[in-house]
């Protein structure tokens, strides 16, 4: 519990803080890398170096210090972070040397003396261990699932799949030959990866793409053009070859009863998360939607396999907006509207009384969608997202 005396100091010094913008975590993570550069081999270097994990430093720092004497509004956030974190394997320690260096930070731009260095310094000590307590108790959950472990795993690569012209799926069995730990689908894992291909270790997390398997683990990952890793494992990755992997995590993940209408809305490689949902939902006697959007057919993955599920299951739609059709792709067989995708045009399907609604792209792409959900009369509580790589709010 926060003293009296270091809330007022951290209310009153928090505008100073956010006038010092994303130029605070920027020192930061300088500061931190030159004298720890152990931890370069768990932070996402791209990340730092494109400003987006610099950015969600900087609004959770923000957000604390306005909500100093309301911890509890930070649930949410606290809750979504903490399950990244696992999926990092973060320990005490690690909270220990990002206090030391933000509190290092925070005097050496602002020098605003011992007495606010000291409040900030209690203020993050509180924080932190909200922090570790919740994470031992992910890793203590995770730990005792049947199939379950903690920290890192070998699993080896058993099955690689291209699914479309950018997206392949890579199915992981545990190299012990053990079973696998049961997930909610929209969950992801986290991928370490070390080659002599890359300076650091590198971490990376992927939603698992199918429903729940008792023996393998899915997940699905685009080719980006600069991304270093999806490359790797697009192009190097080769069946037999071994990777280790954290425990699913993600508070992303699918929550509803049998009763309970369910949309799922994505775009591009965002329908990782959804696709694990769409299967786990193929038993499911409520209604369940797919809107999907791609840019044509050659980068429609899973076409085949969603056709097939809601072939089978009366209670699935499937619903897709190409942005550009091809020649090749067929109006009414492969795709059903063109352009960017609109909710508007498959309203009554959107709007069932308590539907639930997870949708999954590019932060643009979640923006639209949320507008047109609110448009349409759902509320935030009908609404759930997930951003790959540091959370934004949408």
């Amino acid at each position: 519990m926060l003293s009296a005396k270091t809330i007022e100091i951290i209310k009153s010094t928090a505008p100073i803080v956010e006038q010092t913008g994303p130029n605070l975590t920027a020192h930061f993570y300088e500061r931190m890398f030159a004298g720890n550069p152990e931890l370069k081999n768990i932070f996402n270097m791209s990340n730092q170096r494109n400003g987006d994990q610099r950015e969600a430093l900087f609004n959770a720092i923000v957000a604390y210090a306005k909500n100093i004497d309301n911890v509890s509004a930070l649930v949410g956030a606290v809750e979504k972070i903490a399950h990244k974190h696992t999926s990092f394997q973060i320990t005490k320690q690690q909270y220990d040397i990002v206090g030391q260096h933000l509190i290092g930070t925070i005097d050496e731009l602002l020098a605003p003396g011992e007495e606010v260095l000291a409040a900030w310094a209690e203020a993050y000590g509180v924080l932190a261990n909200i922090f570790i307590e919740r994470e031992e108790q992910l890793y203590q959950s995770n730990e005792n699932l049947e199939g379950g472990w903690r920290g890192l795993r070998d699993f080896k690569l058993v099955e690689k799949k291209l699914e479309s012209e950018h997206i392949c799926s890579f199915v992981f069995e545990p190299v012990d030959g053990g079973t696998v730990s049961p997930f909610k689908p929209g969950q992801y894992v986290g991928i370490y990866i070390n080659s002599d291909s890359f300076e650091f270790q590198e971490i990376r997390q992927y939603s698992l793409s199918s429903s729940v398997q008792t023996d393998s683990y899915r997940i699905s990952i685009k080719r980006e053009p600069d991304g270093k890793v999806s490359n790797y494992l697009h192009d190097e990755l080769s069946i037999g070859d071994t990777v280790q992997l954290t425990s699913p995590a993600g508070d992303f993940f699918l929550d509803v009863d049998n009763t309970t209408p369910v949309v799922l809305v994505s775009a591009g490689v965002g329908l990782t998360p959804t696709l694990s949902m769409l299967e786990t939902l193929n038993q499911h006697d409520a209604p369940v939607t797919w809107a999907h959007a791609t840019e044509n057919g050659t980068q429609h993955a899973f076409k085949d396999h969603i056709n097939r599920l809601t072939a089978n299951h009366a209670n699935i739609d499937a619903f897709v907006w190409y942005n550009q059709p091809t020649k090749n792709d067929v109006e009414g067989a492969d795709y059903h509207f063109t352009g960017l995708i609109d909710l508007h045009e498959i309203k009554d399907a959107v709007i069932q009384a308590g539907a639930q609604v997870y949708f999954c792209g590019p932060v643009g792409f979640m923006q639209h969608i949320a507008r047109q959900l609110l448009e349409l009369g759902l509320n935030s509580e009908q609404m759930h997202y997930e951003c790959f790589g540091p959370h934004k709010v949408i």
